[in-house]
């Protein structure tokens, strides 16, 4: 049940996300004040980021996956490609991601000016987009 409500709330993360990202490259790109509407996108994606973040780390620790690496050992999960993505790639790329997210949201609040603010936004959350959707399981996405 975990890993289910773990692949739903991924397709929130993502949306809010996109928003964010696409919002902040508009404010930027459009020379517009940052303004409360766009201080709630990014914080909304922060709050959802850190949500499926939690999610995640309850689907990992009690994941067949889990118990399977306890009891093989990292050599042998570092030698099973499947086990390998699940159990390290893409737990230690999302923590990098929403790491990102959580730096950009605290240094867009120092900047001084809109343009600063959005540029942040768009760098962090940018760059912690393209990881998530690099490190999605694409093919359990589609089967499901």
């Amino acid at each position: 049940m975990t890993k289910m409500i773990h692949s739903y709330w991924a397709y929130i993360v993502l949306l809010i996300l996109i928003i964010a990202v696409v919002n902040a490259i508009i404010g930027l790109s459009s020379k517009k004040e940052f303004n409360a509407k766009d201080l709630r996108i990014s914080l909304f994606a922060l709050i959802a980021s850190h949500i499926q973040l939690i999610i995640g780390f309850i689907a990992f620790y009690t994941s067949t996956f889990y118990t399977s690496m306890r009891a093989m050992g990292m050599g042998e999960v570092m030698k099973n490609k499947e086990l390998r993505n699940s159990l390290i790639e893409h737990p230690v790329m999302i923590i990098i991601a929403i790491t990102l997210i959580t730096i950009g949201f605290s240094k867009h609040k120092k900047k001084t000016t809109d343009a600063g603010k959005f540029k942040t936004i768009t760098i962090f959350y940018g760059i912690a987009l393209l990881i998530i959707l690099g490190m999605i399981p694409w093919s359990l996405w589609f089967n499901n």
